[in-house]
């Protein structure tokens, strides 16, 4: 569109008209119940309140507020004006057309983290960040959209969302106070779009924060940037969504587990699904295929964002510890390995020889008790923090099994269990060429634990004679996989 023509666009909740070098941007006069701009009052107030709000991110944009007057000088209405930007330098327009955006990507990254730095923070607006307010604003958007299950959205979909979403801020409670205490809950700006950023020779700039509600404005800075992950992920460019979070991540020092960017992600696909059922309601034949479309990105994300619980077992030389490296290596989670733990209780270092007879010295029943008591100790607390934990250890006995099963039900985690299994000769090779310091299993060991493995019918066992590439992938294909 040549940047001088008139055109005019609709959301709902406002008019946009495009004239010349401005833009001006009236609101509509309509209760939404999550917003109420029936009273000409209410509307000039959040009008100068978008241009002070704004002008914290694009100063030079946002030019002020228009009042309209009718043929007789009434005082009609309000307008937030502004400078109008290209429209073929609109991100979501490069990103349709394929153009390059590597260096905005990180450019972008580096003035949000900025900004979230900078941002205000204080006692009420962290409160916005804890997981019971985080609750509220989905269970806010589970009723807006009840109206619309079976006509727009597809009840089985809402469903699962419903109780994905509840199972993981059930178990999360420590990592959210941990974000609060941490200073990542920001005014932000609420309202990341693609559509909403203009990527300009001397910078990126970010319009169109969300001005209505303070509450919806207080996030989590994570929340905030995921937004825009989101939105590049619906524009089918989800290298681009990678790129933003791990440059936001770096410039901003945020070491959230993958855990919380999924969920995250889901909660801002579920509010442009409840925008979208809106704007069907306001007569949009486009928006409810919009609508499925986001409540499909939630639901992924959501499937992809439960913390699990990962066993990794298997008698000795069998390939665990290789496995569980290299499934943590691929999720970025965190490994907990029972030789370490065993001789950190001792007080040796984990190279430090604890050789000893089946079942005698550091290997008895109560030394093993405590340390399979201690690994799920510490899974529990990494969990309840959104992260993927993979425990190494043989997980012979059924009464270990069954401790890890209820760390994870407890932490509302999805347990994953897995047995690394390899024919004798190739397991007794191994031992007798091991050079691993952490482990003390001699050959004999070996025969003793075999003959007194308790069946673990819930694990899939994982063939681990061939190259390392094969057991991972056999091993990614049971940790991926989700039972619907």
């Amino acid at each position: 569109m040549p940047s001088r023509e008139f055109a005019v666009t609709e959301t709902h909740s406002g008019v946009v008209f495009f004239v010349g070098d401005h833009v001006y941007k009236l609101k509509k006069r309509v209760d939404l119940g999550f917003l109420d701009y029936t009273e000409r009052e209410t509307r000039n107030r959040m009008c100068h309140k978008e241009v002070t709000l704004n002008r914290r991110l694009s100063p030079e944009i946002y030019l002020g507020v228009a009042d309209i007057t009718g043929p007789d000088g009434e005082l009609c209405d309000h307008a937030v004006v502004m400078r109008r930007m290209p429209d073929d330098r609109r991100m979501s327009t490069l990103v349709r057309h394929g153009g390059s955006l590597d260096g905005t990507i990180k450019q972008l990254a580096r003035k949000l983290a900025a900004f979230h730095a900078g941002a205000d923070r204080g006692p009420e607006i962290t409160a916005q960040g804890s997981r019971d307010a985080v609750r509220d604003r989905w269970r806010d958007s589970f009723r807006q959209v009840q109206p619309f299950h079976g006509v727009v959205l597809e009840p089985t979909v809402v469903a699962e969302i419903e109780r994905l979403t509840e199972d993981f801020l059930a178990g999360r409670e420590v990592l959210f106070d941990r974000r609060m205490s941490g200073g990542r809950i920001v005014d932000g700006h609420g309202d990341i779009l693609a559509d909403d950023i203009f990527c300009l020779a001397d910078g990126p700039r970010v319009l169109d924060c969300l001005e209505f509600d303070d509450h919806l404005r207080w996030l989590d800075a994570l929340d905030d940037i995921a937004f825009l992950a989101m939105d590049l992920e619906r524009l089918k460019a989800p290298e681009l969504a990678r790129q933003l979070l791990d440059w936001y991540a770096e410039f901003s020092g945020d070491t959230a587990p993958p855990a919380l960017r999924h969920h995250y992600i889901a909660y801002r696909a579920f509010v442009r699904a409840k925008v979208a059922c809106l704007r069907h309601a306001q007569g949009d034949r486009d928006a409810a295929g919009r609508a499925r479309t986001y409540a499909g990105l939630a639901l992924r994300h959501l499937r992809q964002g439960v913390p699990r619980l990962i066993l990794v077992g298997g008698l000795p030389a069998s390939g665990k510890s290789t496995v569980s490296g290299a499934i943590a290596d691929r999720l970025g989670a965190t490994v907990l390995c029972s030789d370490r733990v065993r001789k950190e209780i001792a007080g040796l270092p984990p190279g430090q020889s604890a050789a000893a007879g089946y079942r005698e010295g550091l290997y008895d029943p109560a030394h093993t008790a405590e340390t399979y008591r201690e690994l799920c100790r510490r899974a529990g607390e990494l969990l309840g923090l959104g992260e993927t934990v993979v425990l190494d250890a043989s997980w012979t006995a059924v009464e270990q099994r069954t401790l890890a099963a209820e760390v994870a039900s407890k932490a509302r985690s999805r347990l994953v269990q897995l047995r690394c299994w390899a024919p004798e000769t190739i397991t007794a090779q191994r031992l007798a060429e091991r050079v691993d310091p952490n482990s003390d299993a001699t050959p004999e060991i070996a025969r003793h634990m075999a003959a007194n493995v308790h069946p673990w019918p819930a694990a899939h066992t994982i063939l681990t004679a061939g190259t390392e590439h094969d057991s991972l992938t056999q091993a990614l294909a049971y940790v991926e996989a989700y039972d619907e």
